[in-house]
């Protein structure tokens, strides 16, 4: 059935074709003047619907979903019912669909319309991933939280916001905006272990700041880094009342997020899927899938479309320092050249003093990923990164094709002999 939300984004993605209005756009302070009516707009034609909600925004560069589903993994243990919007998937009550909006936050009014439907649906929480870039158009605004989480801040769209300090300042306007926030007992959960966490203790404000640490909870999910992922969902958890034995049950059994740190195969020789995108996540990945004893060979690649092209090299590096053995491949050109992203990554592997026999180029992402499980020996670790559990390859003209990066390792399992 047709939502009034897609209806209204028809007629503005047809609205923003007209000559008059795309002249209109060029104005510098035109587009944010935009984004901010769209903003308001929305709230009211779904009539404030964060008021009747308890609302939970996450921000920060990694972790942002994974802490979202340990939070609400908690919740729906403990009885309460949560609608979720995530970069992965959108959930209202135990209905649950993919993502495939493109958005880790979504505009045209998509916030507004998610809650007005967790209301219809009798939900109490509904649960937000909150980007820097959403926050740059104002898709935060006229949504009254009742809490705002930090898990971590690392380089990420340093080109779009011109700088890391713009791209700190978006994430810290998130956690300004909470202070102002109509709802009277405003909490900050705030992960201490990142060295930005001074920053948002002050952007706090007079709000209620609750430092977190990293869980003691056995966990199902791999990463070192989920420890502190899950630490924080266990301080909201706790902070809203949910019971430390529900809390404990609910993160011990939780089974994990697809495509984040995600063990295919663990023998005879592991086969990890993660979305790791960054330099800091990919060294968190590398050292935390090295196995013992035997080689670590990845396949990792980098998105075009003129993001964050200063990565490119610094990845490379960091594969050069963790794996014995490299495979470039292609991830989301976009309109870039796909062979010049796989130059400029591996100018970051040579220069790093890696063997130029030990790193090869393959555009086909499939066939680059059968080659890394054809070479793997027992005891090996293949870490393939970058996807994770998006389910398109995004290229020239704005065309999206059908991926998979767990289907296409189930394929080459099926096809490669183990110690080949």
């Amino acid at each position: 059935m047709a939502s009034s939300w897609a209806t209204l984004n028809t007629i503005l993605e047809r609205a923003k074709r007209f000559p008059p209005f795309r002249a209109l756009y060029r104005i510098p302070w035109v587009p944010s003047a935009y984004h901010f009516v769209l903003a308001f707009v929305g709230a009211l034609i779904y009539r404030f619907p964060s008021k009747k909600l308890v609302v939970i925004g996450v921000t920060g560069t990694k972790g942002k979903t994974t802490t979202l589903e340990f939070i609400n993994a908690g919740l729906e243990a403990a009885g309460r019912k949560t609608a979720l919007l995530s970069s992965i998937r959108i959930k209202i009550g135990g209905h649950s669909k993919p993502n495939l909006l493109g958005n880790t936050q979504p505009g045209r009014f998509y916030a507004q319309y998610f809650m007005r439907e967790a209301i219809k649906n009798g939900c109490e929480f509904a649960l937000l991933e909150v980007g820097s870039e959403g926050v740059v158009r104002h898709r935060h605004r006229f949504i009254d939280f009742d809490a705002a989480v930090f898990v971590n801040l690392h380089p990420e769209h340093i080109e779009s916001h011109g700088g890391f300090e713009n791209y700190r300042k978006a994430k810290l306007k998130f956690f300004r905006y909470v202070g102002r926030s109509s709802k009277g007992d405003r909490r900050f959960f705030i992960n201490q272990a990142d060295k930005n966490a001074d920053y948002f203790i002050k952007a706090a404000g007079q709000g209620k700041i609750i430092m977190t640490t990293k869980t003691e909870i056995p966990l199902r999910m791999s990463g070192e880094f989920n420890r502190e992922n899950a630490g924080i969902a266990e301080a909201v958890l706790r902070s809203f009342g949910v019971k430390d034995t529900t809390i404990r049950k609910a993160l011990g059994e939780f089974a994990g997020v697809p495509g984040r740190m995600e063990y295919v195969q663990r023998k005879p020789f592991a086969v990890v899927v993660d979305y790791a995108h960054t330099p800091d996540s990919l060294k968190a990945v590398y050292e935390d899938a090295k196995p013992r004893g035997g080689r670590l060979i990845c396949v990792l690649g980098s998105a075009g479309g003129g993001r964050d092209k200063w990565k490119r090299p610094e990845m490379g590096k960091i594969a050069a320092q963790h794996c014995q053995k490299i495979i470039l491949t292609d991830e989301d050109p976009f309109d870039e050249s796909p062979g010049q992203i796989l130059l400029e990554i591996k100018d970051g592997v040579l220069d790093a003093g890696f063997a130029p026999a030990n790193v090869r180029e393959v555009l086909d992402r499939g066939e680059a990923i059968r080659r890394a499980i054809s070479s793997a020996h027992p005891g090996d670790a293949v870490v393939i990164t970058g996807k994770g559990s998006e389910s398109c390859v995004r290229v020239a003209g704005g065309r999206k094709i059908p991926w998979s990066d767990v289907a296409a390792v189930r394929r080459a399992l099926g096809q490669a002999h183990p110690g080949a």
